[in-house]
């Protein structure tokens, strides 16, 4: 409304332009910008609490024998570390770079729902508060692994578990709120002459993401509710006592966790799929299929859950559905791999830090992939189902995948949010730590997986000691690594060469339209597609 109202003489409402000072601009911010840098720090801090609790695995399993820490905070830290890390690492980061890069990408002036967008941002410090607590309350925090398989979280669950519950509500609304949110700004804010088939791919990517939040959230509403009734409320969902059914907890968890691994994979594509063209300097190779993959990577992700119960005695018929559905979610995935190669295929790279975290998450994610392709296989998961090699398996998706994919946004980014170039060496130091010591961290665990080594124990049989030195040592490496990210950020948010409007040669697309850093509205008019031709191609000369 302000817009209308203030139309007569600009000198005197300057104020309305810029950000509020101090501690309240932060507070009170309906600027997606602001908000996405919210979102990202936070996910960062989450990252390295999420990352100092995986030390204290390490630590402890670091020899047989060595006792660091009690048994009993052990399983409090595995299962907090999956929590931190799946809902305030990996998703709050996507949702970041989501409110500062989609309205840029498709020409909007902001997203469409503002305050909301602040309130879902508000809404996790509330519950990340809630979930830490637990830790310092009697009976410890949560110990019943992130999956918080019933009855473990039920009947013999600490009395944390409440607010355990309570933080995972929270969560989930933020989620939806924000999912809402980038439905609504991409469907009814883009730039005219920019159809569903010219949005960059991060933005179909987050589009379907957000689509799959609002299907899936509500069901984990559902599960830890139904838990909540159990503790508390004397129903029995959970308890075949009173003739519910353990397994059950599981059906509805998977239902819900499936998909959510693909929320957390989804937009680190549609991130890649931008920065893999921009630095091979031509267009991404097959981007219609690209984005139907996108759509059969989601539609299937509702009927694979059970690949997660394998050895809970499901009917035959039903492995049988979920092995060959499972292995289909392989194809589209294939597709994407082949164009992402296609798409560098005789292409001039150059291999900045984004290049190398997109090149370095194509080759270790389709590792990931191929031992998911081998828990899918019925009989064989008899073998692999709660050994390392599960471990392995997630670790490999989830760091190369979701972990890279967000480094290699950052670096990518950066200039934009920032107005300055990041320091490349130290850029390229960090990346070649990381993926050192990722590799060091998480392949050995295929080993002593297949060896037999089971999930989530504080101590182990003496075969298993080598590799699992060797595995600390990576991960301790993996983790110190990470500072050193901190401070190639705070450095480039402090100073550095000034980044031009398109710092990247072959980036291509609306955000690199507007000046770096990019100011704090941006198209206020809304961008045309001509435009943006025009950035490409210099101006038509009649």
């Amino acid at each position: 409304m302000s817009a209308v109202i203030d139309d007569h003489g600009h000198a005197g409402h300057d104020h309305h332009h810029g950000p509020a000072k101090g501690l309240m601009r932060w507070v009170l911010t309906t600027n997606h910008k602001d908000i996405g840098s919210m979102y990202l720090w936070f996910s960062f801090c989450a990252f390295l609490l999420g990352g100092s609790m995986a030390m204290v695995i390490r630590a402890e399993l670091f020899q047989p024998g060595l006792q660091i820490v009690q048994p009993e905070f052990f399983n409090q830290m595995t299962t907090m570390h999956g929590l931190i890390m799946v809902f305030g690492a990996v998703m709050p980061a996507f949702v970041g770079l989501a409110n500062w890069m989609i309205p840029l990408m498709i020409g909007a002036p902001d997203m469409a729902l503002p305050r909301m967008n602040n309130f879902s941002f508000w809404l996790l410090p509330a519950a990340f508060g809630l979930l830490i607590s637990t830790l310092f309350m009697e009976g410890g925090g949560p110990n019943f692994g992130w999956t918080f398989y019933a009855p473990l979280s039920t009947t013999y669950a600490p009395e944390s578990v409440t607010f355990f519950i309570f933080a995972i509500h929270l969560m989930g609304i933020s989620s939806i709120m924000g999912a809402i949110n980038v439905v609504a700004t991409i469907l009814n804010l883009r730039a005219p002459g920019m159809t569903l088939m010219k949005m960059p791919l991060f933005v179909w990517t987050w589009l379907i993401t957000a689509f799959l939040l609002i299907a899936v959230m509500p069901v984990l509403a559902g599960v830890v509710t139904m838990m909540l009734m159990d503790i508390h409320f004397g129903t029995s969902f959970f308890s075949a006592a009173g003739g519910g059914d353990p397994v059950l907890f599981q059906h509805v968890f998977w239902f819900f966790g499936h998909p959510e691994v693909y929320i957390m994979i989804l937009p680190a594509f549609g991130a890649v799929s931008s920065i893999i063209p921009a630095f091979s300097r031509k267009p991404l190779f097959g981007y219609t299929s690209m984005v139907y993959a996108t759509g059969a990577i989601a539609f299937l992700s509702f009927i694979v859950w059970s690949h997660h119960m394998f050895t809970v005695g499901i009917p035959v018929v039903g492995e049988l559905f979920f092995m060959y559905a499972t292995m289909l979610i392989a194809v589209p995935t294939g597709v994407k791999v082949f164009n992402w190669v296609s798409t560098m295929w005789r292409g001039s790279l150059t291999f900045e830090a984004p290049m190398l975290f997109a090149v370095a998450f194509v080759i270790l994610f389709t590792i990931g992939g191929f031992s998911g392709l081998m828990l899918a296989i019925a009989p064989a998961d008899f073998q692999y189902h709660d050994t390392y090699f599960v471990v392995a398996h997630f670790h490999y998706v989830l760091v190369p995948g979701a972990i890279f994919g967000i480094f290699a946004s950052a670096y990518y980014w950066l200039p934009k949010w920032t107005g300055h170039m990041y320091d490349e060496t130290l850029a390229k130091l960090h990346f070649w730590m990381s993926f050192i010591g990722m590799n060091l961290a998480f392949f050995p665990m295929h080993f002593v997986g297949l060896a037999g080594m089971p999930r989530r124990i504080p101590d182990y049989n003496m075969m298993f000691a080598n590799f699992n030195m060797v595995s600390s040592i990576g991960a301790f490496m993996f983790g110190a690594t990470q500072l050193l990210f901190l401070f190639i950020v705070i450095k480039c948010i402090r100073g550095g060469p000034a980044a031009a409007a398109k710092p990247w040669d072959g980036a291509d697309g609306l955000e690199w339209s507007v000046p770096s850093p990019a100011p704090y509205h941006t198209f206020s008019v809304p961008p045309s597609m001509e435009e943006l031709h025009e950035h490409r191609t210099g101006p038509k000369h009649e």
